[in-house]
C-alpha cells in the first residue's frame, strides 16, 4: 500500500464514494448511519481488506482480515439496533452498515465495478421500497407502519 500510487487512491476515492451514496440516502431520510458514518465505514473495511492482502507473508490467509471484519461491524451494526418496549427500530439501518462493510471489502480486493453496481442497487432497494411503502399502504403495516402519516 503506498499513498503515493493511483491505485491507493482510486481505491480510497470508490469507498468514498459507495459509502457517500448510500450515506446520502439514509441521511435524507433521517436514518442513522448518514454520509460520515458510512464513508468511514466503507473506507475502513476498504483499507483494513488491503492491508491484509498487500501485507502478508508467505502461506498467510489474508482473508482472516475480512473475517474480522464481518465479525467487528456485527457489534457496529447492534449498536444501531434500539428496542422501545414491543418495538424493534434500525435493523435496516445495521443492515446497512453489514453491506457497507461488504462493499468497503470488495473495494479493498480491487472489484471497483461490482461494488459501484452494488451500491446502485443498494440505493435503488433503499429508496425504492421506501417508495413503495409510502404509496401501498399494505406495506405499512405492523412494524413498518410509520405513525407520522396520517391515514
Amino acid at each position: 500500500m503506498d499513498v503515493s500510487s493511483t491505485d491507493f487512491w482510486i481505491k480510497i476515492g470508490v469507498a468514498v464514494l459507495c459509502g457517500a451514496m448510500i450515506g446520502l440516502e439514509r441521511q435524507l431520510r433521517g436514518k442513522p448511519s448518514g454520509i460520515r458514518t458510512s464513508i468511514f465505514i466503507c473506507m475502513g473495511t476498504a483499507l483494513f481488506i488491503t492491508l491484509g492482502t498487500t501485507h502478508s507473508g508467505p502461506g498467510a490467509d489474508s482473508t482472516r482480515v475480512l473475517g474480522q471484519v464481518v465479525t467487528g461491524v456485527g457489534f457496529l451494526g447492534a449498536g444501531v439496533i434500539m428496542t422501545r418496549g414491543i418495538n424493534i427500530s434500525g435493523v435496516t439501518s445495521a443492515a446497512v452498515v453489514w453491506v457497507l462493510a461488504a462493499l468497503g471489502s470488495t473495494v479493498g480486493f480491487g472489484h471497483y465495478a461490482e461494488a459501484l453496481s452494488l451500491t446502485f442497487m443498494t440505493v435503488v432497494i433503499l429508496a425504492g421500497i421506501g417508495f413503495l411503502e409510502n404509496r401501498f399502504s399494505h406495506l405499512r403495516k405492523g412494524v413498518h407502519q410509520d405513525t407520522s402519516i396520517q391515514h
